[in-house]
């Protein structure tokens, strides 16, 4: 059952968007990369499943998950790191998930149900876009273990802040709470003489995090060498610490370990 697989689970943060492309998925690996770098024993659960990239992205796309007699058992990336993804189910990467609303629901209550966790300070689940059927088959399976919110995703332009609008309506609908909104690709770091250059608009997560009093938890830029980690299955954050986009992603994970603001 759910209460006995995540009944070690302490901390349960989701990461939303009601946009495609912005970077969930990197935001949701960099954020259980530091904070397992921290000490924390951290899960991160994929449950985009029609584009999971999350095992690409920690370098473990070739492994296979195992069962036990508690069920499946998630792929170790560090020794304070593990994860689960329909990814490890398909045979190469290009195999495409062709199914309808209830198989996937069907999957989603099955990777929330029969995945052994075991002691975890943090589980961090990405989602897929939008407010459908993926994220209302992870509530209703969370229902129980009370999530401690949603770290919402947008990138500057106002097209992708107006998805997110409906992404903080279906927090409210749903009585998620949001621990905050990341601005990813917010301006481009030139690879050469670190300069950021605001390639689109820029300040439009932080506008609006202060339209509904909700937490700005900062902005990460486009860095090349963050998606060629990325691409290559290696940890960013120790590859390339200095960069701008790693203290961008360690701030994040600092502002989530901190007591929220107090309500204006």
């Amino acid at each position: 059952t759910v209460s006995v697989q995540l009944a070690q689970v302490k901390r349960v943060i989701l990461v939303l968007s009601g946009k495609g492309g912005v970077g969930k998925s990197t935001v949701s690996v960099q954020l259980a990369l530091g904070l397992s770098m921290k000490g924390f024993k951290v899960g991160i659960l994929d449950v985009d499943l029609c584009g999971p990239s999350v095992p690409r992205m920690l370098g473990v796309e070739s492994s296979a998950v195992h069962q036990c007699d508690d069920g499946w058992v998630p792929v170790q990336v560090t020794p304070n790191l593990c994860v689960m993804s329909i990814a490890f189910l398909l045979e190469t990467r290009q195999d495409a998930v062709v199914w309808r609303g209830p198989k996937k629901t069907s999957m989603i209550k099955q990777f929330i149900n029969d995945v052994r966790w075991g002691e975890l300070d943090f589980l961090v689940i990405d989602t897929p876009p939008g407010t459908s059927d993926e994220h209302m088959s992870v509530l209703e399976n969370l229902a129980h273990v009370n999530p401690e919110g949603a770290v919402l995703v947008t990138t500057p332009q106002e097209v992708a802040v107006a998805d997110v609008r409906k992404e903080i309506d279906f927090c409210v609908k749903t009585k998620m709470p949001i621990l905050g909104i990341v601005e990813n690709m917010s301006g481009f770091v030139c690879p050469h003489c670190a300069e950021c250059s605001n390639l689109f608009a820029t300040g439009g997560g932080e506008s609006l995090a202060a339209q509904f009093k909700l937490q700005f938890l900062g902005r990460i830029p486009i860095e090349p060498r963050l998606a060629q980690a990325l691409e290559a299955g290696k940890n960013f954050l120790t590859e390339f610490p200095e960069s701008q986009a790693a203290v961008a992603c360690r701030g994040i994970c600092d502002l989530l370990l901190s007591p929220p603001p107090a309500a204006p």
